[in-house]
């Protein structure tokens, strides 16, 4: 679930049953269902609701390009594959977790939306009315509301997961596809890499000449090193607001995606540092103090919290003064500023690869100093 190969296959089925009219929805949802298994009647619905979507978003496209109905189809299967019996009213969830946000009057023009909203309407009639309401619900619980912060929505969010696990799992399938979603690539860039042999080889071996992709440099991505690294970010506000809550901790399915999740940033992490190793900060003497400074700030247990900005240590500070501005222009202008400074993203590639590895290793792990206030340096 984590690997970004299978996750590219996934979307190039998932794009061409979309294009199929006669079965391709009903194609989709098995595509969703991954062999597991719906009665009849519900896979019907299932089906009614990717009918919907699709045609709600049209040809809207994602940022980086793909069509954007892509996001809760993938979503959904990313869902359904980390559960072990698959339940419509989740899987309902997870495909509309952003309709309310999205598919509004002012995106789709007042008259197609009205169209499309009497479609969606029937569709609630054809579910229990006991789902429908629990349906609308979640989807309201999940709808980010105007003037809220990203921590503020996480937490008012997890407020309501004692009683709705379900939230958990949509928002982390949501976290994860939009983890994964940050590449045009054909196949993963670092297929066949191994990411700690070659720190090792930095680190260690005088004879090493330096990691040297096989493929030269891409054209420019629409997604960045440093606007990736803000996704990242993301991830870790809501994996340690996750943690802190202690909500769905006993629940398999939520276990599956917060695992997947951790690792599918971690991967990301590692492209990012070693896209700069081989393209941008090619000196093996530079590279090697970088991983120093990042190797002495782990140590001295900085990594686990958030930090005040400080003139003599480079990661001070990071997520304060370059990811948690919540006006989008002045955070546009720190990453801008962030992509420019290639040694600082390499040091926060590495932290925050470390920081999903401490997930993965400790089951109480958060980054201290994030909270639904926001984040506060804990120095």
């Amino acid at each position: 679930m984590h690997d970004l190969n299978d996750f590219l296959r996934l979307s190039e089925v998932l794009n061409l049953q979309l294009s199929i009219e006669s079965m391709g929805r009903m194609n989709v949802a098995s595509v969703i269902l991954h062999r597991k298994r719906l009665p009849r009647n519900e896979r019907e619905v299932l089906a009614s609701v990717i009918r919907y979507l699709s045609e709600a978003y049209g040809q809207r496209r994602r940022r980086i390009g793909p069509l954007a109905v892509l996001h809760p189809l993938r979503a959904t299967a990313l869902l359904a594959r980390a559960q072990i019996q698959v339940n419509l009213l989740d899987l309902q969830t997870c495909l509309l977790h952003d309709k309310l946000e999205d598919l509004t009057p002012d995106e789709l023009g007042h008259q197609h939306w009205e169209s499309l909203e009497s479609g969606f309407q029937r569709l609630l009639k054809s579910i229990d009315p006991r789902d429908e309401w629990f349906l609308m619900e979640r989807l309201d619980r999940l709808t980010k509301r105007v003037g809220e912060t990203y921590f503020e929505y996480i937490g008012r969010l997890l407020d309501k997961a004692g009683q709705t696990p379900e939230l958990v799992r949509v928002k982390l399938a949501d976290r994860l596809d939009n983890t994964l979603d940050m590449h045009v690539d054909i196949e993963d860039p670092i297929q066949g890499i191994d990411f700690f042999e070659t720190i090792f080889q930095i680190m260690m071996v005088n004879s090493f000449h330096g990691y040297r992709p096989e493929l030269s440099h891409r054209p420019p991505s629409p997604l960045n090193g440093a606007q990736r690294l803000y996704q990242l970010f993301k991830s870790a506000v809501l994996m340690s607001l996750v943690r802190q809550y202690k909500v769905a901790t006993d629940d398999h399915t939520t276990r599956v995606l917060f695992e997947s999740l951790a690792k599918a940033s971690m991967k990301e992490a590692q492209r990012i540092v070693l896209h700069i190793f081989g393209y941008h900060q090619t000196d093996l003497a530079r590279q090697r103090a970088l991983l120093m400074e990042v190797l002495d700030y782990a140590q001295a247990g900085f990594m686990d919290k958030v930090t005040r900005p400080h003139e003599k240590r480079r990661l001070d500070g990071l997520f304060f003064s370059r990811f948690q501005d919540s006006d989008s222009n002045v955070r546009r202008q720190s990453l801008a500023r962030l992509y420019k400074d290639k040694d600082l993203m390499i040091e926060a590639g590495m932290a925050l690869g470390i920081i999903f590895q401490g997930f993965l290793n400790d089951p109480d792990y958060f980054v201290q100093g994030i909270s639904a206030q926001g984040i506060m340096p804990t120095d």
